[in-house]
């Protein structure tokens, strides 16, 4: 009797659709990777939150905002004018 190789079940991804939360799922997971991205990057180049808010030109809060890994909304400009300020470009594809 031979086994038949290959996947058993679903994928994760079909799961979460089937539960409706794909999408949600989705988003917080690359405002995760983003935040975490951010502080890397601030951290390389040894620059404090309060440094990093004063480059950006805004506040202290708005900037704990943008690095909540939590915190799934965050403009777009908002991303790409933390990124610059950090010398990083902010990639998006649609696949």
């Amino acid at each position: 009797m031979s086994k038949k190789k290959g996947r058993i079940g679903s994928s994760f991804e079909d799961f979460l659709k089937e539960e409706g939360t794909y999408e949600e799922t989705t988003a917080l997971a690359v405002k995760r990777v983003l935040a975490w991205q951010l502080e890397e990057a601030m951290a390389t180049q040894s620059m404090s939150k309060n440094q990093m808010a004063k480059a950006m030109r805004t506040s202290r809060s708005q900037l704990d905002r943008i690095l909540d890994p939590g915190n799934d909304r965050v403009q777009l400009d908002t991303v790409i004018k933390a990124a610059r300020v950090l010398g990083r470009e902010v990639k998006i594809e649609l696949v």
